[in-house]
Formats: C-alpha cells, structure tokens, sequence
C-alpha cells in the first residue's frame, strides 16, 4: 500500500501531461491564427498607420472617434444587425423545414441531401456571381419568368439591385439561401439524437405530428438549433463577399455593412488603422449575441 501511492501519483501527472501536451496544437492554432490577428488589429486601430505611411506613430483612441463620428458607419452598423437577425431567422426556420424533410425515410434520400448541400459547398464568391446574373436587370431569368407567368406583368425589368428595399432583400435572401444547408445539417444531428421510443411512446399515446413536433421535437432539438443560430449570426455578420459582389454597398450605401465598409475604407482607401477600428466593433457586437443565444439555449436545456 505505501509503493503504490506514489505510483499512481507519477501516472496521474503523466496522463496530466500527456492532456496538456495533446491541447499544445489547438492552443498553437488559435494563438497564430485568432490571437496574433486580433493584437495586430488593435495596434494598428489604436496608430495612424495607412497604405502611403506605414510608419507606426500612437495616436489612442482617435480613429474610434472618427469612425464614430461617421454617418456611414452607423448606416453599415444598422444594416449589419437588420440583415444578420433577418437572415438568421430565415435560415433557422428553412433549415429546420429542410432538416425534417430530409430526416424522413424517402427515395433517393443521399442525393437530395447531396444538393441541397451544395449552397453551401459552393464557394461564396462564385455562387454570389451566379446570383448577380440572376439579378441582371436586362438578363436576369428571373425576369423572363416573371413575365411569362404574369407575376411581374408585361412592363421594363426590374431592377433587383438598383433599388434600396429590393437590393436589402436580395442581400438578405442569397445569404439565407448559403446559410439554410448549414442549419439543415445542424439540426438533422438534433433530430438523429431523438431517441426512437420517445417518439414511439407519443405516438401510441394518441399524440398527433403537430403536438409531437411541439412537445418533443422542438423542445429536445432547440439546444443545437441554438448552435445552428450562432452560426449563422457569426457568418452572416462578417461576411463581405455578398455585398461586394452583388452592390458592392450601394445604391447609395443601402446595403452597406460594417465588413465591407471597413475593408473600403481600410483596404480601398488605404486608411488601415480607421478600417481596422471599424471592423473591431463586430467584437462586442458578436460576442454579445453568441453569450445571448447561448444563455437562452442553456435555460431551455435546463427546464
């Protein structure tokens, strides 16, 4: 009894070691590409550096109270919170639509799954070109079918990207239609966790599909399609490539949201430490949503 004590003591702190040692490449990863980033932003925010004059001089706080001061700025910020909330409500409830479609027992299930994939397989960049033609206000197909339907009469083509209200929509919409497989896919793992004879005993206690996706689906499912919430909110929120593509922040910076204003400003106007304290006010936004939505989730996981 005393020669094993100290045994299993040695052993305890090797297996200690070994955890530590295993956690040594995420620790590495996240240092390199999430730490060192993010330091680099803040100095560079916090001095008067641009493209012409890297010469790195301190000047505080000075380009947060430019950015502050511009009405732009605040016009990107309120789209970025309108588009990201409204494109998160959309994917999360068209992925939860599509995740029960695809969760049911039907014929050539694999390659139904496999394209509705494929938004979200698809590179941004190319997919968002797709839709720029799509939205082509002299070439667009849309139109044509529009037309020959009757649902836009028989007058000029509309000019999707054009106008403010319809280029806000259409921003919103290509972003849900890249972000709703994402959700799907997140949520089909909620959806397999659901044990079998839960399901069973609803059903052979006289409960219909309607109070069995209400009491049991929706409940045990709302943990991850909380997670699937966050992923949305985080990609929508940062991502520029739509935007750029499709208006580019126009008409008129209808569409203009804080990343791509940032790298206008900080990469197209050669302003990079204005730029990069534009984009660092995604932090505390982000990181209150994601503490928000996971907060929620957790309550309701606790019920």
């Amino acid at each position: 009894m005393v020669t094993r004590a100290p045994y299993r003591r040695r052993t305890a702190e090797q297996d200690t070691f070994l955890a530590r040692l295993f956690v040594l490449p995420t620790a590495g990863y996240v240092i390199v590409l999430v730490a060192v980033p993010v330091a680099l932003a803040v100095a560079y925010a916090l001095s008067d550096v641009t493209v012409a004059a890297p010469r790195y001089d301190w000047v505080g706080i000075a380009n947060f109270a430019a950015v502050l001061k511009d009405q732009v700025f605040w016009r990107a910020l309120t789209n970025t919170l309108v588009f990201t909330t409204l494109t998160t409500l959309v994917a999360v409830v068209g992925g939860s639509v599509v995740a029960r479609l695809l969760f049911a027992k039907v014929f050539g299930r694999r390659v139904v799954r496999v394209c509705v994939l494929l938004p979200w397989t698809t590179p941004v960049t190319l997919s968002s070109v797709s839709w720029l033609w799509l939205l082509d206000p002299v070439y667009s197909p849309l139109d044509w079918v529009g037309r020959q339907t009757g649902l836009l009469g028989t007058g000029a083509s509309v000019n999707w990207l054009g106008r403010p209200t319809l280029a806000a929509a259409c921003i919103v919409a290509v972003q849900a239609w890249r972000l709703t497989p994402l959700t799907a896919v997140i949520i089909m793992t909620g959806l397999a966790a659901i044990p079998a004879s839960v399901r069973e005993a609803a059903r052979m206690d006289g409960a219909g599909p309607l109070r069995r996706t209400l009491s049991i689906t929706v409940p045990l499912t709302l943990p991850v399609t909380a997670v699937a919430a966050l992923f949305c909110a985080v990609f929508s929120a940062t991502d520029m490539a739509v935007v750029r593509i499709l208006t580019n922040g126009g008409p008129t910076h209808a569409t203009e949201v804080v990343a791509s204003w940032a790298f206008a400003k900080g990469i197209d106007g050669g302003n990079l430490s204005e730029g990069t304290a534009a984009a660092l006010f995604l932090t505390p936004v982000l990181l209150a949503a994601a503490l928000a939505i996971l907060r929620a989730a957790r309550r309701v996981e606790l019920r």
